[in-house]
């Protein structure tokens, strides 16, 4: 039962594309059909996904929306003559997004805030389950009670610190009016802690703060599985993406020679392209005669010559000397970005199961929700006692386990497949 939280550190707005621009970054698929990449921070699971891919398709224009969990990226197809307005979308589903950069993907820090929040809750839970077991062992009264409190006085930084991977997700959701399973979570560790604190205040025998923290510290644990685990996945286009070089010696007209950055190469532009340096965009010799290695393209890792006439690949590696080339394609369009491309579509393939877990994740929120709430009006009919139907509520709405999590825990939940 992933979520977004970490990782919104990239949440800053496109600015908005207008048509125009969107038009201008979209690459033309020649059938008057274009598609444009824009990363997402805030997709986190399968409901997630589904909200905007089903957000995007419904849009005039649109011919598809396909969302890549492991790099955070949708990819969306339209009519080149109508433009749709798909970051202001995003934005309005509560999913602000931005230009898709390679580079951007090496920059996330999400890792860290994980195994800090797990670290914090892993101490927390430890603490109060010592606590704990002076009250299993017959601990009353007054001792009692100053264990309950004590474990109160833990568990509350836990529930803010660790906690607030959950609680920001969850919020982000609801204020934008849907559910993501991050909400569930975080309403039941809360109504755990309200609870316990109830029974402490009340001199109550039991106190549940325990279950709440160690609940809590399960949930990071798998969420950061499920992160170590997608970096993995996505660390052969990561790899490709390193080989891109981000810019290239331009020679003008005049002979003059400026530094670019790669996304400002045309076709037709002249490139110089020095010994040991990577070839940015596919292009043709126009001048000199080196050795390449191009292991990426074919997988031969003796070196090919090539001289005025030959075509070269983009992200192929120059050995021997230096060389005159005309770009003819964008880097976007290059043999390079096409690879990637194709990496990610293999990645992100669902099969026949994810996608029914795709479909049980959307229900998973209000079912459980429901559940609850059956649970507890049923108690109270029958017997009357508030609080025993509250209890007996928290108990069955943490019972769940989440339909699409690749990494099951016991009574809970962590990232979704």
């Amino acid at each position: 039962m992933s979520c977004c939280a970490p990782g919104a550190e990239f949440g800053a707005a496109a600015g908005g594309l207008s048509s125009d621009e969107l038009r201008h970054v979209a690459r033309s698929l020649g059938d008057g059909t274009a598609q444009i990449e824009l990363s997402v921070p805030a997709v986190h699971c399968g409901a997630c996904i589904r909200t905007v891919e089903q957000g995007l398709s419904r849009l005039d224009g649109v011919v598809s929306a396909r969302v890549n969990l492991s790099t955070k990226r949708v990819s969306v197809r339209f009519a080149e003559s109508a433009p749709p307005p798909v970051v202001e979308t995003l934005t309005r589903l509560g999913y602000p997004s931005h230009l898709f950069d390679e580079a951007a993907l090496q920059t996330e820090r999400t890792l860290s805030e994980l195994v800090r929040a797990v670290a914090i809750s892993g101490f927390a839970a430890g603490n109060i389950m010592l606590l704990s077991v002076s009250v299993w062992s017959g601990a009353e009264a007054a001792t009692r009670d100053l264990f309950h409190w004590l474990s109160a006085l833990i568990a509350l930084p836990a529930l803010v610190l660790a906690g607030g991977v959950f609680y920001r997700s969850a919020w982000s959701a609801l204020r934008h009016g849907r559910m993501n399973m991050d909400v569930p979570i975080a309403i039941g560790v809360t109504l755990a802690y309200a609870m316990s604190l109830y029974e402490t205040v009340t001199h109550g025998d039991h106190a549940y703060f325990d279950a709440a923290i160690t609940l809590l510290f399960f949930l990071l644990i798998g969420r950061t599985l499920d992160h170590v685990m997608r970096d993995r996945a996505r660390s052969a286009v990561l790899g490709l993406a390193r080989l891109a070089p981000r810019g290239a010696i331009v020679i003008a007209a005049d002979g003059r020679r400026d530094y670019r950055p790669v996304a400002e190469i045309e076709p037709g532009t002249r490139l110089l392209i020095a010994a040991g340096e990577r070839i940015p965009v596919d292009a043709r010799v126009e001048g000199g005669a080196s050795d390449l290695d191009c292991s990426l393209v074919n997988g031969e890792s003796r070196p090919q010559p090539v001289m005025a006439g030959s075509l070269v690949r983009a992200g192929t590696l120059n050995l021997t000397g230096p060389l005159t080339l005309e770009a003819t394609a964008r880097a976007e369009e290059s043999f390079l970005a096409e690879m990637m491309r194709m990496m990610e579509a293999a990645e992100g393939g669902r099969t026949r199961y994810r996608r029914i877990a795709d479909r049980v994740s959307s229900l998973y929120a209000p079912v459980v929700h429901l559940t609850a709430l059956a649970t507890f009006l049923g108690w109270m009919v029958v017997g009357g006692d508030w609080h025993r139907a509250m209890t007996i509520a928290i108990a069955a709405r943490s019972a769940w386990p989440c339909p699409s999590s690749r990494w099951w825990l016991p009574a809970a939940c962590s990232s979704a497949a």
